[in-house]
């Protein structure tokens, strides 16, 4: 199984990225996909997740500036963050669940002030 992350960088505040997790070794559109991150020091959370049948959940601290989407085709997870604040510097992991986690390696994002 590998969880392959992508898209992370340094942005100033109010810029906009967009995560990428291509998966293999699962059956990927029965999955729970989820996106969280962990800043230093910091424990670490969710973010957002979607369902295989397309239902999201976000955090509120990144309700209506994230949007989590999947592409089944494509074994892939999207996470595109808008306007973006310091406070979401982390290090930012994909996840799959179905009735165990898998993790991806993590991708560093780092904002700006």
């Amino acid at each position: 199984v590998q969880l392959v992350e992508s898209g992370g960088g340094l942005v100033q505040t109010g810029g906009s990225l967009r995560l990428s997790c291509t998966t293999s070794g699962i059956a990927f559109s029965t999955y729970t996909m989820g996106w969280y991150r962990q800043a230093p020091g910091k424990q670490r959370e969710l973010v957002a997740h979607i369902t295989s049948g397309g239902i999201t959940n976000y955090a509120d601290s990144v309700k209506g500036r994230f949007t989590i989407s999947r592409d089944n085709a494509k074994n892939t997870v999207y996470l595109q963050m808008n306007s973006l604040k310091p406070e979401d510097t982390a290090v930012y992991y994909c996840n799959a669940y179905i009735s165990f986690h898998y993790w991806g390696q993590g991708t560093q994002v780092t904002v700006s002030s």
